[in-house]
């Protein structure tokens, strides 16, 4: 007896040490991402944006112009630039803004140009530009029929045919069908050639567009709406760290056998994906949405799964919850589709692509989780490392709640920045699940050795 006291010991060390090395880097984790800040960002007057959404029938072209340069090239007195004053001279700036918005397809067919409503808002950094007045109005562009809606000339020199240092920044915010989705990129510029007294008209290609360009980029969207979703992906994981060990009286107690926590983990995120791809289409098709309460109930959903990683609370049916709150985290996906304002066969389109980009990317989730979740549930240490991720779920999900209810706080900040670091704590599961495995593996050797070795001594 005195002899396995000590091998006993030395046993529970290595997982000890194991633990310890999982949590530490779970908090150092946390602690690294809550410092993180997003970039600033301004244009330098004199300057105009001009941003083009391609749709599947018309282009829209939104457009932000500096108030005291629009009154140096129009005229119009503006007087203090509020939106009152804007909308008592909408008919001679709208005049204005169609007499100098005027594209054309290659062949010199004029295109169709309507003029949304006119707004006013403040643009400009205190620091740098200073802050200032801008219109923003967004045109519909209509292209002839039969012409090649994907190559034409602008035709645009609003302010800049009248103000020598004005500038224009012409750039694609989307285009369904070359591919582009999100991450907006530049066309070119447009201003007066100071020499010629001309403004060259901006010729604008936008390549080859298809339907499997399109389809394509929302899978490619999909998939990095899940990589990017700090909240979805904490769900599903918390939701599955308990899904190897069985319950008994309200306690999470040993592992499952191998076959019932494949099968739990199976039906967990079959279950999920069926509630977000429902109310995804749903939504997506003009469901009404409200986002507020739906990003608040996210979080919700992450603070009861934690809960019940520590403290079973509906074991056994964890794949009904996943399903309800799939539903919740569906509603969240169709924000992503009902921006793009897609309509059509586009729409459909995008619906499937988005729906499997989601569901790739959660299953990879799944099936590098897996293995690492069921080898460390059969060790000892899993039962610290459980409730240690938990804990951190939970706090995360409480900050997230907060600043979801309009209480902004540092804990929400550090969870938004918390997915880049998921495949590091991924890999650090595989490590430890690795170690333990081989640890494992050498007492085995060590015993049936000694256990010859013994036999021997006996013959």
């Amino acid at each position: 007896m005195q002899a396995t006291v000590p091998k006993a010991r030395a046993a529970r060390k290595p997982r000890a040490a194991v633990v310890r090395c999982l949590l530490t880097v779970l908090l150092v984790l946390a602690g690294s991402f809550a410092t993180g800040a997003a970039p600033a960002s301004a244009h330098v007057l004199p300057t105009s944006i001009v941003q083009l959404d391609v749709r599947e029938d018309v282009i829209e072209a939104r457009v932000n112009l500096p108030l005291d340069d629009l009154e140096s090239a129009t005229g119009i007195d503006l007087g203090d630039q509020t939106s009152e004053t804007v909308k008592a001279h909408a008919v001679e700036i709208t005049s204005y803004l169609l007499a100098h918005f005027a594209p054309t397809s290659d062949t010199g067919q004029a295109w169709a140009v309507t003029v949304g409503e006119l707004s006013v808002t403040e643009a400009g950094s205190a620091a740098t530009t200073g802050i200032y007045k801008e219109l923003q109005t967004t045109f519909t562009l209509t292209p002839p029929a039969g012409s090649n809606a994907r190559s034409f000339n602008l035709g645009y020199d609003i302010i800049v045919n009248q103000v020598v240092t004005h500038v224009v920044l012409v750039s694609v915010g989307s285009d369904w069908s070359g591919g582009v989705v999100t991450g907006a990129y530049q066309l070119g510029t447009i201003r007066l050639d100071t020499a010629s007294g001309v403004v060259s008209s901006l010729h604008v290609d936008l390549g080859q567009g298809s339907n499997t360009s399109g389809f394509l980029s929302m899978v490619a969207l999909g998939i990095h709406h899940i990589q990017d979703g700090t909240d979805h992906q904490l769900f599903l994981l918390t939701l599955l760290v308990p899904a190897p060990l069985l319950a008994v009286r309200r306690r999470w107690s040993g592992p499952a056998p191998v076959k019932r926590a494949v099968r739990r983990i199976t039906g967990i995120t079959l279950a999920f994906t069926v509630g977000h791809s429902l109310t995804l289409a749903l939504a997506t098709l003009g469901f009404p949405v409200t986002a507020a309460p739906i990003e608040a109930l996210i979080a919700v959903s992450i603070l009861i799964a934690a809960v019940h990683a520590i403290r079973p609370l509906f074991a056994g049916k964890e794949v009904l919850v996943a399903g309800f709150f799939g539903l919740i985290h569906g509603l969240a996906f169709s924000e992503t589709l009902r921006e793009l304002n897609l309509t059509g066969t586009q729409l459909g389109l995008s619906l499937l692509g988005f729906n499997l980009g989601i569901e790739a990317m959660q299953l990879f989730v799944v099936a590098v989780v897996l293995p690492p979740l069921v080898l460390l549930a059969r060790a000892g240490i899993y039962r610290r490392l459980r409730e240690g991720a938990a804990l951190l779920a939970a706090v995360a999900a409480a900050g997230w709640l907060a600043a979801r209810l309009g209480f902004p706080n540092v804990v929400a900040s550090a969870a938004d920045n918390l997915g880049g670091a998921s495949m590091l704590i991924v890999g650090v599961l595989w490590v430890a699940a690795i170690v333990l495995f081989l640890g494992q593996r050498r007492r085995v050797g060590e015993s049936t050795t000694s256990e010859r070795a013994l036999m021997a001594l006996r013959q």
